[in-house]
């Protein structure tokens, strides 16, 4: 009999999942350095009060009014140059959303250059509000001048200065297909190193779970998102204390709705499991989230890619060469799959029982994904076909045995009569025979 128990997942699982959700967030860099900026001015607002310094060739040697009169003109350019830098961002973004594909704009956003950029440019306009208000009376009339704090002002300027042609180059070379290829591409080949590292046996031959007649308990979602990561160990761990096996519902990348089934739980005996008790703890080490990540989901990577070769290729673009490119990234990550053993998506514990269940894609998957839509829209391109005849002669000869008949299908399916079928990342399709 299946009893659901309906819990909320929390968003953060693992510490990779904190570092994706960090390198992510936009805001996080900036607030750090306005709040650096802050604990910076008062600081040297201290120095300067305990040790009060005549001006010297190196500190500013201004009155009061002077000082007031540059951290005021600092104030005014910064608050301009920070507005700058925030249209040519969100320029960049919509350019970046437009052309290539709205789910590169996550790439964007994680960029350590841009986030310190404006994180530099708000931090010295609060230093230079902080220490204006530091500077106390006239030249004639109990004058305090800040010395040290004016002159990390204008220091912070300087630098501001030099941030700002980095970034501009910086964005003028992100915005590049060629980088923005290149760094997905990297990303997912990363990725690929740290789930299917190479010269690993093959894997044990996957288990069958639970019998059936001992019960089956659901999990669901109380709410819809995307499935971006799963906490293998916790979950193993959880399954070997409550004597069970746990098959996560989808593979990670999958929607899941609003009540549908995240776990199916295998109790090894009837009476052993206590549902109510296991749930939350299942649910605190799922992440579900608005949209797909790279953080365990080698397939996104394939979908981004794909993505920007169909958009290249479709008739308001017409830019096959962009396409080409794409493939040769795929090319090298297809590669790299074909010549290892996947995971079977099994966890077991420390005794080799069997625990956890992750659906996993398949070699089979990735090509179909990534033949059977650059085909369908670039068939008739005269760049493509023979750059997909290259890919797959290649995979052919370096693919491992059990990949092969994936690829002779598509060989054929290429060189035959007929139309392209249609793929997707969702399932495994195999194009019909000629």
């Amino acid at each position: 009999m299946r009893q659901p128990a309906q819990l909320r997942p929390a968003g953060l699982v693992s510490a990779s999942r904190l570092r994706d959700v960090l390198r992510a967030t936009f805001w996080l860099v900036p607030a750090t350095c306005t709040t650096a900026a802050i604990a910076l001015g008062a600081g040297l607002l201290a120095v300067d009060q305990q040790l009060p310094l005549d001006h010297t060739a190196i500190l500013f040697p201004g009155p009061p009014a002077g000082a007031r009169s540059l951290l005021s003109a600092i104030i005014t350019s910064m608050i301009s140059i920070t507005g700058l830098v925030f249209s040519i961002t969100m320029v960049v973004l919509q350019l970046a959303s437009a052309q290539f594909s709205p789910r590169v704009l996550r790439m964007f956003l994680a960029d350590r250059t841009i986030q310190a950029t404006l994180g530099v440019f708000v931090g010295t306009f609060v230093y230079a509000m902080v220490v204006h208000r530091g500077i106390r009376g006239t030249a004639t009339h109990h004058p305090f001048v800040p010395r040290v704090a004016v002159t990390g002002a204008f220091l912070l300027v300087l630098a501001s200065i030099g941030l700002f042609i980095v970034y501009i180059s910086h964005v003028a070379n992100l915005i590049r297909v060629a980088t923005i290829i290149t760094t997905i591409a990297a990303e997912t080949r990363d990725l690929i190193e740290r789930t299917c590292p190479p010269g690993h046996d093959p894997p044990p031959p996957p288990p069958c779970p639970s019998p059936a007649h001992h019960g089956e308990h659901t999990v669901t979602a109380p709410s819809p998102g995307v499935l971006v990561s799963a906490n293998h160990t916790t979950l193993a761990r959880l399954a070997r204390e409550h004597d069970c096996v746990l098959i996560l519902a989808g593979r990670i990348g999958d929607f899941i709705p609003a009540g549908g089934p995240l776990f199916t739980v295998h109790p090894a005996t009837p009476t052993t499991l206590d549902i109510d008790r296991l749930a939350p703890q299942l649910t605190a080490e799922v992440a579900l989230d608005t949209e797909r990540t790279m953080e365990q989901d080698i397939a996104f990577g394939f979908r981004q890619l794909i993505d920007i070769a169909q958009r290249a290729l479709s008739p308001a673009v017409n830019d096959p060469t962009t396409a080409t490119q794409v493939l040769d990234a795929l090319h090298d990550l297809l590669r790299r799959l074909a010549t290892r053993h996947l995971p079977t998506g099994w966890t077991r514990d420390q005794h080799d029982t069997p625990r956890l269940l992750v659906h996993q894609y398949r070699f089979a998957d990735y090509l179909n994904l990534t033949v059977a839509e650059i085909w369908r829209y670039g068939a008739d391109v005269a760049q493509i076909p023979g750059r997909m005849t290259t890919l797959l002669t290649d995979l052919a000869d370096a693919a491992l045995p059990e990949n092969h008949h994936a690829i002779t299908t598509w060989t054929a399916h290429i060189h035959g009569p007929g139309a392209p079928p249609h793929g997707s990342d969702t399932s495994v399709h195999t194009p019909p025979t000629p």
